[in-house]
């Protein structure tokens, strides 16, 4: 054997079994591919999928994120902080020169001039003390302050925090809401413009067989030439209208692509056309629970908490300040710890007049009080009206759905009958395109009111505040 053979024979085996390996892998994965790329997506999952990917939910975290940092931030106002400072200093000025020797522990009797003294003529200013050389001085401090009473005005900063951290949540899950309901609606749009595409498809195939019937009967002198140009131009406005209802359908799947956060070129295949219900209740008790669960309306009412603690914050200045605060000091003429010294002080503080500054904010904290009362109550009677409004809509969209089914059954028969009678040479072309044209309306009307049935129910939920994947 050869040694080109001998190689071959000893790579073979490793070679078949890496090949063996990744062909069962190959297959094993390759299902798992297709079917992520070609497994529909209901009504139900494109919500979830938005909601994950959406950017407007990311938008939406960050808020919440920023409000419960606040929070954070307003309840370490009521610790201790502990700060450390270094201070370099040159400096002649005469007290400051003194001073900082003082701080040193480094003053003489020299420096007051103690060799000048002269009794007998005791005006004589002293230069070392008047006009003493650079001092040199490092600083190094650490100081603990201690808030103590602040006039309550710590705890309604708390307050006002806890409570955007509150609205903030609502106003996460209103958004998470309002995308489910962008969805919806642009999922059922993309499947009214399939149905749309349809009705156009149907009118195109009619228009194509009234031609060809046409121009078979104007051969055989049947029917005038006006009669078959008018077939033509029927069949020409239908091919128009479907170029118009797939443009359509291609402009509602991207915004559904948009929705889910996904890319326009990404392939995406829908499930079936969602049948959304009403939710159970009367009007009036669906207007009460919108009241008491809408989540907008939920955050309006933790603002209005906020502003209640923001009145709560002004009004602090009207009481005293008490803080402590505990230093240790080291002085130094080099990078030493040297001269160590500490001080404790208490400070309180009473601000006795300010010009009205005081009174001032809070009569602004209040009127923002007043001003958000005011948006509550008017987002309260809002959202009455917006359930009342679906309510109504989606009750009519169910029954016109009822009336555009009849009414497309009713067309169907009629154009059969009108096609019989236009074979028999009984009636013209121009009833048989007049009756097409009725039952390519009926179509596209049915097709319009069920699109109006799920938006509005869906409408409807979004008022009350309960529009989730679970609740669909």
């Amino acid at each position: 054997m050869t040694e080109g053979a001998t190689a071959r024979a000893a790579v073979s085996p490793r070679l078949r079994w890496c090949l063996a390996l990744a062909l069962a892998l190959g297959s094993a994965l390759l299902p798992l591919g297709l079917s992520a790329q070609a497994e529909p997506l209901d009504l139900r999952q494109s919500i979830e999928l938005a909601l994950r990917q959406n950017p407007e939910i990311r938008v939406s975290q960050a808020q919440l994120q920023q409000a419960e940092a606040g929070l954070r931030q307003a309840q370490g106002k009521r610790y201790p902080s502990l700060n450390a400072s270094v201070t370099g200093t040159h400096t002649n000025d005469a007290l400051n020169a003194f001073g900082l020797k003082l701080s040193q522990r480094n003053a003489t009797f020299d420096d007051f001039g103690a060799g000048e003294f002269n009794p007998a003529n005791p005006s004589v200013a002293p230069r070392n003390l008047n006009h003493p050389g650079g001092v040199s001085n490092l600083n190094t401090r650490l100081e603990l302050q201690i808030p103590i009473y602040n006039g309550g005005q710590i705890r309604g900063f708390i307050e006002q925090a806890r409570a955007q951290v509150r609205a903030a949540q609502h106003g996460d899950v209103a958004a998470r809401q309002q995308l489910a309901y962008n969805v919806v609606q642009a999922y059922e749009g993309v499947h009214a413009a399939r149905a749309y595409v349809g009705v156009a498809r149907q009118a195109e195939e009619a228009g194509q067989a009234y031609v060809n019937t046409t121009q078979n009967l104007f051969k055989h002198g049947v029917v005038v030439r006006s009669e078959l140009l008018a077939a033509q131009v029927r069949l020409e406005d239908t091919r128009v209208q479907l170029e118009q209802a797939r443009n359509a359908e291609a402009a509602a799947m991207d915004q559904l692509h948009l929705l889910l956060g996904i890319p326009l070129d990404q392939p995406l295949e829908l499930g079936p056309s969602a049948t959304l219900t009403a939710p159970e209740g009367s009007l009036a008790e669906l207007q009460r629970q919108a009241v008491a669960n809408n989540p907008q309306i939920l955050a309006l009412r933790q603002q209005l908490d906020g502003a209640r603690a923001g009145v709560q914050v002004a009004r602090a200045a009207y009481y005293p300040h008490f803080n402590a605060m505990a230093r240790q000091d080291w002085n130094s003429g080099d990078l030493s710890l040297g001269a160590p010294s500490y001080t404790v002080a208490g400070v309180l503080s009473w601000q006795l007049f300010d010009a009205g500054s005081s009174r001032a904010g809070v009569a602004r904290a209040e009127a923002a009080r007043t001003e958000l009362l005011a948006r509550l109550q008017q987002a309260e009677d809002g959202v009455r009206l917006r359930v009342a409004d679906a309510w109504r809509k989606a009750q009519e969209a169910e029954r016109r759905v009822a009336t555009r089914e009849l009414a497309v059954r009713q067309a169907e028969e009629a154009q059969r009958l009108v096609n019989k009678r236009f074979e028999n040479g009984v009636t013209t072309m121009v009833e048989v395109l007049s009756n097409q044209a009725q039952l390519d309306k009926a179509r596209a009307d049915l097709v319009q009111a069920r699109y109006d049935r799920s938006v509005q129910w869906a409408a409807l939920r979004l008022a009350v505040g309960g529009l989730s994947p679970e609740q669909l």
